[in-house]
């Protein structure tokens, strides 16, 4: 469990995962108020002790995360640091080390039993991030196994400068110039950190790099070109050292580190489980896990093709994925489809008082960052908690590149079919990640704005998938007289479920041994109803993201909190202040939330 920021987190401190979902962030938009105004969340105790809690909480934020960290701080809307980059040398990673382990002592020796229940919480969470950013630096290594560390890091870093106009282009591009001159420096560390890097870690950051190094020649440029001539001379001086830098590293990671590239990119069990437990405090064993992920993929599956067969009687399932699949845009309208599908989604979010919408300002479609291509189709990338100019979300969607056959663009686009494209729409944005973000702003507790679990984040929007369609929205959609199109939804729904379904069997098969690559690819295809390209992407996204097992675990235990309160409260229990209640919480791990409503630490699942 990491420090959450707006975009890729490229600390050293976490692995280079690509998610489907970028991590959330936290300060909401401009604009009106929406359907209403949230609820105003409980308030942060002042009790000396959580007083004392907080302030230790405030030294490790800024006397060690940040100054360690530049990119994030960045990211979160912190500037004091934008002209800086991280230090990627073996001495800085041993000094983190070193200072994590002392935080680590200060943090446990706090006395829990004199918080509040809410700073336990925050305790609980700050020991957690600690815990993972140690078993990430001590045991997981991505410095030493994972070349993208390295190039997606930097691009990331200059990216965080020139997406958000949070000062001028001048004051922008200085800070750039300053964090470019250090960029040669982290990739000559790579060469001297990485270490027998597993072959397909290698081989992504190969196919990432010509998206690197088209954006610092393409990107970068056309984004600063108001700004102050003489800035723009130094800048095109320095940006040509670090494409020059990128091209090198790319020539020397095919050459020379592929070939010895024999390394294994599996966790194995034991820290398999303790990245689980420390990331998302889920201690149920694996074998457990495993058998609760199957059942649910048996049961999606079933569903699947019980609604099949409504729709199309005389054809088998497969048959009807497979027309399914074929039934997209055409490249070049992919985005203004999603930005057309905002609109109802909002209006039956209002209409059956599902959550609180807290501002009508949606977020900006926008193709995904080239850098961010090669792992992920839809993401969310909203501002920090703590940027107070630059506030746009944006709603990345990776498309088709033009070079490729008609027959990879096909497999690639059945992932955008339109059902699919509907529930994509829910996930990232309406009533998934951006409503999230939104509520985010409410949070008045530092360290819930900066540290969160991907199990509640994408186990929110995994949930919000289903529970959309269960609440009626494919007839609110289609209308009274298209039943076919609410099937057309549903299936849509459960092969995205079946996706995330396939995730969390391959998370956790792949990294114990019990499954291969090759494996992993057809059991997306035959098992998780996707395409092959598709299961290519996902299986490669495995390998340095092990636990994406989250989406299904996320929304299961979500289903069995709002299962739980509802036999607890009977008709007391209205669904939208169950989710109002949810989104005060902030993004903990599910267990936190649990202790928040049910006040009891009941399993999870």
């Amino acid at each position: 469990m990491t420090p959450r920021t707006a975009g890729l987190l490229v600390s050293l401190m976490a692995l280079a995962v690509g998610a489907g979902a970028l991590p959330m962030a936290t300060m909401a938009a401009d604009g009106g108020t929406g359907n209403s105004s949230p609820p105003s969340p409980a308030g942060v105790a002042t009790a000396p002790a959580d007083a004392a809690l907080l302030h230790l909480a405030d030294e490790y934020f800024d006397g060690f995360y940040f100054p360690h960290n530049p990119t994030a701080a960045t990211s979160d809307g912190i500037h004091r640091y934008d002209g800086q980059l991280e230090d990627f040398s073996h001495a800085e990673i041993d000094q983190q080390i070193r200072a994590l382990h002392d935080y680590e002592r200060r943090f446990a020796a706090v006395a829990a039993n004199k918080l509040s229940e809410h700073a336990r919480g925050d305790r609980e969470l700050l020991l957690a991030s600690i815990h993972s950013q140690l078993l990430t630096l001590e045991t997981i290594r991505p410095w030493a196994k994972n070349p993208d560390t390295y190039s997606s890091a930097i691009t990331a870093s200059a990216f965080t400068l020139m997406e958000r106009n949070f000062a001028s282009p001048t004051e922008r591009l200085r800070a750039l110039v300053a964090r470019e001159r250090q960029m040669p420096a982290a990739l000559a560390a790579a060469r001297i950190n990485l270490d027998n890097p597993p072959e397909v870690f290698t081989q992504i950051a190969i196919e990432q790099l010509p998206g690197d190094i088209s954006f610092f020649q393409q990107d970068l440029p056309s984004a600063f070109t108001s700004a102050d001539p003489a800035v723009q001379v130094q800048f095109r001086a320095v940006n040509a050292q670090v494409v020059a830098a990128l091209e090198s590293y790319q020539t020397w990671l095919t050459r020379e580190l592929l070939p010895r590239s024999h390394g294994n990119f599996r966790l194995g069990p034991q820290v398999f489980k303790a990245k689980l437990q420390y990331d998302e405090m889920v201690d149920t064993p694996l074998d457990k896990l495993l058998t609760i992920g199957m059942a649910d993929l048996r049961r999606n599956q079933a569903e699947f093709a019980r609604v099949a067969k409504q729709l199309e009687p005389n054809r088998t399932a497969r048959e009807v994925l497979a027309e399914l699949a074929a039934d997209y845009p055409s490249p070049n309208q992919l985005l203004d489809v999603f930005r057309s599908s905002f609109n109802s989604l909002i209006a039956f979010i209002r209409q059956r008082q599902i959550v609180t919408i807290p501002s009508d300002v949606q977020p900006i479609v926008r193709e995904t960052p080239p850098f961010m291509r090669a792992t992920t189709f839809a993401s969310m990338d909203t501002p920090g908690p703590y940027e107070s100019v630059a506030k746009e979300a944006y709603f990345n969607v990776t498309l088709p590149e033009p070079s490729w056959s008609k027959q990879h663009i096909a497999g690639f686009m059945a992932q955008f079919s339109y059902p699919v494209i509907s529930n994509v729409a829910v996930h990232e944005a309406y009533p998934g990640h951006y409503i999230q973000f939104l509520w985010m702003q409410h949070i008045d507790d530092r360290v819930r704005k900066l540290i969160g679990a991907n199990s509640n984040i994408e186990g929110w929007a995994h949930y919000g998938e289903q529970m959309m369609l269960d609440e009626g929205y494919g007839e609110f959609r289609a209308g009274p007289s298209n039943p076919q199109e609410v099937l057309r939804l549903r299936l849509g729904q459960l092969q995205d479920a079946l996706l995330r379904d396939a995730r969390y069997v391959v998370a956790i098969k792949l990294h114990t041994q019990q499954m291969t690559l090759p494996q992993a690819i057809d059991f997306f295809v035959n098992e998780g109803y996707q395409s092959r390209e598709v299961g290519e992407v996902e299986t490669k996204r495995g390998t340095s993201d092990p636990t994406y097992l989250y989406y299904t675990l996320g929304k299961l235990q979500i289903m069995k909190l709002r299962a739980d309160l509802e036999a607890r409260e009977g008709s007391r229990f209205n669904l939208k202040d169950f989710h109002d209640a949810f989104m005060q919480q902030g993004v903990p791990p599910i267990k936190l939330v649990r202790r928040a409503l049910l006040h009891d630490d009941s399993p999870t699942l």
